[in-house]
C-alpha cells in the first residue's frame, strides 16, 4: 500500500511539472487542446493542462536568411548562376497563419525567387545583369511580399550576392578588358612619345636658331674687324688687295697655331710646307691682278660695242611730197 502511494505521488509530481513550460525570447508557441488550436504563447513561463493541452509547435520570430542559387539565361544567350539571399521573418501578429497555412516556407520562397529571376534576367544582356542587379533584387522582393504576406511572413530584404557566368565567358570578358587596357596604355605611350618628339624638335629648332644668330653675329664682327684692319693698312700705304692677302695669310698662320696647340689633333693641311704661306700670298696677288685685268678688258670691249652701235644708227630722211598731176584744159 505504501509503495503504490509513493508511485502515485511520483506520477502526480511529474504530471504537475509537465503542466509548466517556458517560451524563449523571439519565439512563439502554438498550444492545441485535443488537436484543436487553443492559443499562442509568447516568451515567458506558461501553464497548460496536462494530458489535455499540448505544444503543437514553436515558431521562430527572428530574421532568417535563405540563399537561393538559380541558373538562367540572359538576353544574349549567356548562362549565368545567380545567388539571391532572401531575408524574411514571421509577423508576430500572424503566427497562426505562418504555422497553419504554410508547411514548408523555404520551398515556397525558393519557388517565387526562381519564377521572378527567370522572368527578369532573360530581358537583360550580361553586362546589364551586373549593372542592374539591384533592380532584380527589388523585383524579387516586391513579388515575394505580395505572395508571402498572406501566409504571415514579411520580406525584409533581398540581395543578389553573386553573379557567376560560364568560365569561358569570364575568360573572354577578362581578355576584352585586358585588350582595352592595353589599347589605353598604347594610346598614352604614343601620346608621350609624340610629346617627346615634338619637344625635342622644338628644342633643336631653338638651338639651331640661336646657333645661327651666333654665327651671324660672329661673321658680322669678323667683317667689322676686317674692315677696320683694311682701313688701318690703307692708312700706311697698303692697297686693298695687298691688305686682303695679308689678312688671309695671317688667318692661315693663326689656324696653324690653333691646330698645333692641341697635342691630340690628327688634322693635316695640304700643302703644308714652309713656302706655303708665301706661295698662297703670291697666288692671291696674281689672281687679284688677273681679275683686275679681265675687268678692265671687259670694260673696254663694252665701250667699243657701244660706240659701234651709235655709228650704225642712221637718221631716216623725210619723203618728198608727190607732185599733183596737171589738169588738161
Amino acid at each position: 500500500m505504501d509503495i503504490a502511494l509513493i508511485i502515485l505521488l511520483v506520477f502526480g509530481f511529474f504530471i504537475l511539472l509537465s503542466s509548466f513550460f517556458t517560451v524563449k525570447q523571439q519565439t512563439a508557441v502554438v498550444v492545441e487542446r485535443f488537436g484543436k488550436f487553443l492559443s499562442i504563447r509568447q516568451s515567458g513561463l506558461h501553464l497548460k493542462i496536462p494530458l489535455i493541452d499540448r505544444i503543437a509547435g514553436r515558431v521562430n520570430l527572428k530574421i532568417q536568411q535563405l540563399d537561393v542559387i538559380i541558373e538562367t539565361k540572359t538576353k544574349d544567350n549567356v548562362f549565368v548562376k545567380l545567388k539571391v539571399s532572401v531575408q524574411f521573418m514571421v509577423i508576430k501578429e500572424t503566427v497562426y497563419d505562418a504555422f497553419y497555412k504554410l508547411e514548408y516556407p523555404h520551398d515556397q520562397i525558393t519557388s517565387y525567387v526562381f519564377d521572378v529571376v527567370r522572368a527578369e534576367v532573360p530581358k537583360l544582356k550580361l553586362d546589364d545583369v551586373f549593372e542592374r542587379k539591384d533592380d532584380i533584387a527589388i523585383a524579387v522582393k516586391r513579388e515575394l511580399n505580395e505572395a508571402m504576406t498572406t501566409y504571415g511572413y514579411t520580406i525584409i530584404n533581398t540581395l543578389v550576392t553573386d553573379i557567376d557566368p560560364d568560365i569561358q565567358v569570364k575568360n573572354a570578358m577578362n581578355r576584352i578588358n585586358a585588350a582595352d587596357r592595353e589599347k589605353t596604355v598604347a594610346e598614352f605611350e604614343a601620346e608621350a612619345s609624340r610629346i617627346r618628339i615634338v619637344a625635342k624638335a622644338e628644342a633643336e629648332a631653338e638651338s639651331k636658331r640661336l646657333q645661327g644668330q651666333g654665327i651671324a653675329n660672329q661673321r658680322r664682327e669678323i667683317a667689322k674687324g676686317l674692315v677696320e684692319s683694311v682701313d688701318v693698312l690703307n692708312r700706311v700705304g697698303i692697297n686693298s688687295q695687298e691688305a686682303s692677302a695679308l689678312i688671309v695669310v695671317t688667318q692661315h698662320y693663326d689656324t696653324l697655331q690653333a691646330i698645333g696647340a692641341d697635342a691630340n689633333s690628327n688634322l693635316i693641311l695640304l700643302p703644308n710646307s714652309p713656302q706655303a704661306g708665301s706661295d698662297m700670298l703670291n697666288n692671291m696677288i696674281a689672281s687679284f691682278s688677273a681679275s683686275n685685268q679681265v675687268g678692265e678688258l671687259m670694260k673696254k670691249r663694252g665701250e667699243k660695242r657701244t660706240s659701234r652701235r651709235e655709228k650704225n644708227i642712221e637718221i631716216p630722211e623725210k619723203p618728198e611730197a608727190p607732185e599733183s598731176p596737171e589738169t588738161e584744159e
